[in-house]
């Protein structure tokens, strides 16, 4: 199995750090960076072999599922990966705790389909598109972000990450119309024409504008009145 080697495309850029409380964070996230140029051989998403799974938490429970990718490509010149995007259809959001056709379903659904979240009449889709690969070092560090601890505290960045990551992937996520990059790592592979990553990490949702429930406005956490900002996400990619 080759590993994709280093990118040089990667921009460098001050790391805005924007989750809330404790020493460390979810996920690097920074203004929008200028896309790689794609060079070499393009290969096309699997949707089919691509899932991309959510979970939201709340100090009396949680919710998870998966974000349909509809299309998307990967270029590769030789053993590095030089660009790709993503789609994904926010409308075609399932839940998995909840037995869909349920009215509990169908309330949850359509609320995250609302302003209060996605905001899915005026934005339907989500992107992602890469701005650089590096290599994950033996002395690269996860860091995990201290959250208020209930029943339901966040899974951590380091409890989400693939076990053997191998590189860092940048890339501007846009949801709700608003783009910001983000740096993570994934275990990424490349044999016989087909590239293959898996990653986990969080994200802040309200760096997006997904603010309903804003843990940072709850006057008394221990009254559990909020939605935990971190929103942990998992990707299993496939590009042929």
């Amino acid at each position: 199995m080759k590993l994709i080697a280093k990118s040089g495309l990667f921009v460098a850029a001050t790391l805005l750090m924007v989750a809330c409380g404790g020493p460390s964070e979810t996920v690097e996230t920074s203004e929008a960076q200028e896309v790689a140029e794609a060079t070499g051989q393009t290969l096309t998403l699997d949707p089919n072999a691509t899932t991309i799974s959510w979970a939201g938490y709340k100090p009396a429970g949680k919710h998870f599922g998966k974000i349909p990718a509809t299309t998307g490509t990967l270029s590769v010149n030789g053993e590095e990966i030089t660009g790709g995007s993503f789609t994904f259809d926010i409308t075609g959001l399932k839940i998995e705790d909840l037995e869909e056709g349920s009215e509990n379903y169908g309330k949850l659904w359509g609320h995250l389909q609302s302003a209060d979240f996605f905001d899915a009449e005026n934005h339907p889709t989500a992107t992602f598109e890469i701005t650089g690969v590096e290599v994950f070092n033996a002395e690269d560090v996860i860091t995990d972000k201290e959250e208020f601890v209930t029943e339901f505290t966040p899974a951590s960045n380091s409890e989400l990450s693939p076990e053997a990551p191998t590189h860092w992937i940048s890339g501007n996520l846009t949801m709700r119309g608003t783009s910001k990059n983000i740096k993570f790592p994934a275990a990424v592979s490349i044999e016989n024409g087909i590239v293959t990553a898996k990653a986990g990490f969080n994200i802040d949702r309200t760096a997006w504008g997904l603010s309903y429930g804003d843990e940072a406005n709850a006057v008394d956490k221990a009254k559990d009145q909020f939605i935990y900002n971190t929103v942990s996400l998992q990707l299993d990619v496939k590009a042929n």
